[in-house]
């Protein structure tokens, strides 16, 4: 029996290999080809097992990769102009560690936001002329200008902004959501990942999968990559002389073997395993109907600008988001790159800015339009700031920013947050936060309880620990950011 056992064991994984991710691809799949998975805990059902109410029974989170220079775009500093090639004072600096790009800097020369700023809406906030469809909806949005990170490099900034640790191999927000959530439609992945394309790609970072990884908790909660070209899913359409009757029949001979594995060795995640073949299954129909615009109107591509006709760009990947949450995805995070601007800010931010300036309105706009702004959260922001010195060359008309972890702007919308406030204050160098610090924590914890949660009571056992998003460090929830 126990060579019997093997075998059984051997064929699913073979298969899986070669037929489920193909159909499903990223994390989602192949986490279930035999890795540790911690906790076996199943998922409560939709609705159930909430803390409190939710407000937000979606979530589109907009990540810019590489740090957005909040001096730029949100965080006017208008005295920095007095300032110009002038060293950050110590007493602004007080020791805080550098990164390898500027330690060996003799000086650290003061750049001044080139860009114009205007005051916005009946909140008064700040926005660079990068941003004029911004401009348009500050009172739809909560600007979070005293945002903190504990990272100060690319991948433990990034890992710690999306999983709450900088340490990889935990649960993303979005596997937290879907875990917690459930699915709002069993023919759509409850989780989406896609990855834009910027139009610039002078210095594009690299995106690992484990950023929509589901750690410790069970591999259906992982995120479904989505790609910006071509199929969005690898294999989506049935190959050559294989119909759905073979493919139905392919499919229930498996389920068999897994749950004859399954009675033999009580291994839970066979479960998961069956349930990610069905799922691949019904994605075979539903997803080419989500992802064909052409029952979009001509007002609506206007809306999101000319670029949402195009596969991979961000505009496209946003009015994507759209239609999924219209059709019950609970998360969709979408990645855009190359906001590192370490050098050429001039020839680079405002490339940056038009690929999701109009989009990121015409996300909001559409969503409020269709009534599905209240119960839709939208997150927009990158893994930490930028320095208000400049890195390399500096010149009134072009300089560079390194990494900076002591504060940086975000926002939010619809949701239920507190829309057309702007929370928190940083100094004249946009280099400290003078009042209501925000670390990513409290976001966290923030965003949780939207979704109806306590953050200290959503909790699974893994390696002998109540582990959660929020960590062992403190974590409250904001109540200025919540409606």
């Amino acid at each position: 029996m126990s060579f019997l056992n093997e075998l059984r064991t051997n064929i699913s994984r073979r298969y899986f290999l070669s037929q489920g991710s193909h159909l499903l691809g990223g994390a989602a799949l192949a986490s279930l080809a035999g890795k540790a998975f911690g906790s076996t805990a199943a998922a409560p059902a939709p609705g159930h097992g909430l803390h409190l109410p939710a407000k937000a029974k979606h979530v589109i989170y907009l990540h810019m990769v590489g740090g957005p220079p909040q001096m730029d775009l949100y965080d006017y500093k208008p005295v920095m102009k007095d300032w110009f090639d002038k060293d950050l004072p110590e007493s602004v600096r007080m020791g805080q560690r550098l990164t390898t790009m500027t330690s060996g800097q003799t000086r650290f020369p003061i750049a001044p936001s080139r860009y114009k700023f205007e005051r916005c809406g009946q909140s008064g906030a700040w926005v660079g002329e990068l941003m004029p469809w911004m401009k348009k909806q500050t009172d739809d949005v909560l600007f979070m200008r005293s945002m903190q990170t504990d990272a100060i490099n690319h991948e433990p900034a990034i890992t710690f902004i999306q999983t709450g640790n900088q340490v990889t191999g935990r649960p993303c927000l979005g596997s937290w959501a879907s875990y917690g959530l459930g699915s709002l439609n069993d023919d759509l992945p409850t989780f989406v990942v896609m990855v834009a394309r910027p139009t610039n790609t002078e210095q594009v970072q690299a995106i690992s999968a484990r950023l929509w990884s589901s750690g410790f908790l069970p591999g259906e909660h992982a995120g479904v990559s989505f790609r910006t070209a071509g199929d969005p899913i690898l294999y989506i359409n049935d190959p050559p002389g294989v119909n759905r009757d073979v493919r139905r029949t392919t499919l229930d001979g498996l389920k068999t073997l897994n749950e004859m594995n399954y009675r033999q060795l009580g291994d839970p995640q066979t479960h998961t395993r069956i349930q990610q073949y069905e799922l691949a299954f019904r994605m075979q129909s539903s997803v080419p109907e989500m992802t064909d615009l052409k029952t979009e109107s001509e007002s609506t591509f206007a809306l999101y600008g000319e670029a949402a006709k195009t596969p991979g760009t961000f505009a496209n990947t946003a009015l994507l988001a759209r239609r999924m949450v219209e059709r019950g995805v609970r998360f969709v995070q979408i990645y855009h790159n190359n906001w590192d601007t370490h050098a050429n800010v001039a020839g680079r931010l405002p490339d940056q800015c038009r690929d999701v300036d109009q989009p990121c309105y015409g996300l909001i706009q559409d969503l409020k339009q269709r009534g599905l702004l209240d119960e839709t959260l939208i997150i927009w922001g990158g893994e930490f700031g930028r320095t208000i010195y400049s890195q390399g060359g500096l010149s009134d008309q072009n300089y560079g920013r390194d990494h900076h972890p002591r504060c940086f702007t975000m926002w939010m919308a619809g949701g239920g947050v507190n829309a057309g406030t702007v929370y928190g204050e940083t100094d004249d160098f946009s280099y400290n936060i003078v009042k209501n610090p925000l670390p990513v924590r409290d976001l966290h914890a923030t965003i949780l309880h939207q979704l109806g949660f306590d953050h200290e009571r959503f909790t699974v056992k893994h390696q002998g620990l109540d582990q959660k998003l929020t960590g062992v460090l403190p974590a409250r929830v904001v109540p200025e950011l919540i409606a």
